[in-house]
């Protein structure tokens, strides 16, 4: 009504006139609002340091190439490809979404798969590795096999709450003890990306939107299943859960952080990952922005501290 009340008086059709506008009472800041006194941030926060640290596998990267499909397409999120990437949800009247997942998304899914094998579409490959560290206030320090600074992360720390920070999940370095973070970054691959910029331009978009979104999510089912083999490794994937749903709530003990989420915002330590990992070995680099390319790639430190887990370093947990 207030578009037809507009364009009536955009045409100057006679009468034609806008709506009066509705008064708003609003209370005044000045009488609601009520000063706090800002807490003092603490230099760690009350997660636990008695935690045991568990031995690597080996210490430094390893390249690893020609992960089939199938090791890790049984890791896909459907919901967040159907939902979140392909737009897939019930029209008023109409079929269900569980309908649809079943006679649209599955069907197309499984095509599509068959499409990315036959026509060798795939390159997945992993570089990851280990390194001693230890944490200093808000900062994790990387080191190498003398004991000596390898690179550092700072990271910043809840205002409020429990006043979490990622270097809280390592032993300080006034315990005396060094601790052990995991690396990774992973890829599908450039062939699926170039495919989906030729559907793109055909002006094939559907097509081109199902691929790409399909892409995207392959390469976070490969990051999944790759944190899944780091805590086999690391011995501490006892307490993994049996079910895919509850992988991607993540159950299970550690957790994975990709840089540029609210835990560890700062893109440009990308760069110290790229610098100790040299993707470049499984074709991946980093942009002047610090994107990675191609963009079916994702890149993470893992944690194997029992309370590590997603937070806001803006906020409570």
């Amino acid at each position: 009504r207030l578009m037809d009340a507009l364009m009536g008086v955009k045409r100057g059709v006679p009468g034609a006139a806008l709506p009066e506008l509705k008064q708003r009472r609003v209370k005044s800041a000045a009488a609601t609002a009520v000063l706090e006194p800002e807490p003092e941030v603490p230099a760690r926060s009350d997660v636990a340091a008695d935690n045991a640290v568990p031995a690597p596998p080996f210490w430094g990267s390893r390249v690893v190439k020609g992960i089939g499909l199938k090791e890790y397409a049984s890791w896909l999120d459907e919901d967040a490809l159907f939902k979140g990437q392909w737009g897939l949800k019930q029209a008023r009247g109409g079929p269900s979404y569980e309908e649809l997942v079943e006679s649209e998304g599955r069907p197309r899914l499984r095509g599509l798969l068959d499409k990315l094998q036959t026509e060798n579409l795939l390159e997945a490959a992993v570089v990851h590795g280990y390194y001693p560290c230890v944490s200093k206030g808000d900062d994790l320090i990387l080191l190498d096999d003398t004991g000596a600074e390898l690179t550092r992360f700072s990271f910043p720390r809840q205002p409020r709450g429990r006043f979490l920070c990622l270097s809280d999940f390592f032993k300080s370095e006034e315990s005396g003890e060094t601790d052990v973070i995991g690396l990774q970054i992973v890829t599908v691959g450039s062939r699926i990306g170039e495919a989906t910029a030729k559907l793109f331009a055909s002006d094939s978009y559907r097509d081109y939107l199902e691929l790409h979104g399909l892409s995207v999510q392959l390469a976070e089912a490969l990051a999944e299943y790759w944190h899944a083999r780091v805590r086999s490794e690391l011995g501490i994937a006892g307490r993994d859960p049996h079910s895919l749903d509850g992988m991607l709530r993540t159950d299970y003990q550690g957790c994975r952080y990709s840089f540029g989420y609210p835990a560890c915002p700062n893109l440009e330590d990308r760069a110290k990952i790229a610098e100790l990992l040299r993707p470049e070995r499984i074709g991946v680099h980093l942009s002047e922005e610090f994107q990675l390319h191609p963009e079916q790639s994702t890149d993470a430190i893992v944690v194997h501290h029992p309370e590590a887990g997603y937070f806001n370093a803006g906020g409570r947990r």
